[in-house]
């Protein structure tokens, strides 16, 4: 076959992985095998005192490592934080990081070991154009990432995601060598997740996964894994939801998450996008914003994708694949989740819709969109999200 520019694409394929229960225990091995003698261990408020995080502080003690925990990490991770974290970084003469948390304290703890070494601001580093190139390469120390929600899939990605405060806005910073070395996949620091959390972040494994099969462009690897993403999360779970403690959902809800993350590589979308602006101007959950988008992002993108969706049909397990099965489907499960239907249910209203719409089609997530989009039909779509119109 000839080659053509519609098949020229760059593609990565992530990191190592150690999977499964009791996992966890290996993680000062995984320091010294590595080298790592002094890492920061960086959580949320949240897990800080929790024995998941006690437990794995004294087992690295214990094991002679010099780790110090940094735990000023908030929902929606800000740069204060990050700088914070920089700070007792350089303050304990750290040689890494280990990322221990939900979205936000992986991405702040990539952030942290990013911006360790370097000398300008963060927003220097945003993910536009070559602005990577940057940063000093040699000055990013290593991260070690342990999830304990199955959603963003930040374990296996070359970016963070921080709020810029003034700007009112999520900005995200990439580099390559934000990848983290090795990811610890153990399900057994899922189980206390509460059920509205697991169902809000493992969705939004699966809008990573539905957007990145959605987006233009041609990688067939990265499809291939989006769909096999979505056949796990359609059965897994509604059982890790239903019942926490089941450890192969949610092994299967991790491998997921992991896997949406890989798989957007090709692109996001219009939800990403729109749920982008109205996290930083509202301050709503990720997940939950995501998974109350995703119905409206999939009507406005109907015309472009309606003949794809035989594929996603069949994965989710759907006798019929049309592009109507579909979205009855997503409906139906996010209602069995307990996912509510509009934005306006979470407090959030449509008098700055207009805003809102900018600061999307402003947002990297929207150029991977199955249909282009402008600031005003984001708009719209926010308001139909807000007052309940498909």
């Amino acid at each position: 076959m000839s080659s053509t520019p519609s098949i020229t694409a760059n593609w990565g394929i992530p990191n190592r992985m150690l999977v499964g229960p009791g996992r966890l225990q290996e993680l000062p091995a995984l320091c010294e095998e590595l080298g790592y003698r002094a890492p920061l261990l960086v959580t949320d408020k949240g897990l800080k005192d929790l024995p998941m995080i006690t437990d794995t502080l004294a087992m690295l003690k214990k094991a002679g490592l010099g780790v110090d925990l940094f735990s000023d990490v908030a929902g929606n991770p800000v740069e204060r934080s990050v700088s914070a974290g920089v700070e007792a970084y350089r303050g304990g003469q750290h040689d890494s990081v280990i990322a221990f948390g939900g979205g936000s304290a992986l991405d702040v703890g990539k952030a942290i070991a990013f911006m360790s070494g370097q000398t300008r601001p963060i927003w220097d580093f945003e993910d536009i154009g070559d602005y990577w190139k940057r940063a000093d390469a040699n000055g990013i120390a290593p991260v070690i990432a342990v999830p304990t929600t199955a959603g963003t899939g930040s374990e296996v990605g070359r970016a963070s995601v921080i709020s810029n405060e003034e700007e009112h806005r999520k900005v995200i910073v990439f580099h390559p060598r934000m990848l983290p070395v090795a990811v610890i996949l153990d399900p057994e620091v899922t189980v206390a997740l509460p059920p509205h959390i697991t169902a809000a972040t493992g969705l939004d494994a699966f809008i990573h996964c539905f957007e990145a099969y959605c987006a233009p462009g041609f990688h067939p690897i990265a499809e291939g894994i989006a769909l096999q993403g979505m056949r796990l999360i359609a059965k897994a779970l509604p059982v890790a939801y239903k019942n926490g403690a089941d450890l192969e959902a949610r092994t299967h809800m991790l491998a997921a998450a992991s896997m949406g993350a890989i798989s957007f590589q090709k692109g996001l979308g219009g939800v990403h996008a729109i749920a982008h602006a109205v996290g930083a101007m509202y301050n709503t959950h990720h997940g939950l914003t995501n998974a109350i988008l995703l119905p409206y992002v999939m009507k406005h993108n109907q015309a472009a994708i309606e003949q794809r969706m035989t594929p996603v049909a069949q994965a989710v397990g759907l006798q019929e694949t049309s592009f109507d099965a579909v979205l009855s489907w997503v409906l139906e499960y996010r209602k069995q989740l307990g996912i509510p239907h509009t934005l306006r249910e979470i407090d959030v209203a449509d008098d700055r819709a207009d805003e809102v719409g900018k600061l999307a089609a402003g947002d990297p997530s929207a150029g991977g969109n199955p249909v282009p989009v402008n600031a005003a039909e984001l708009a719209q779509v926010f308001r139909n999200a807000v007052n309940g119109m498909i």
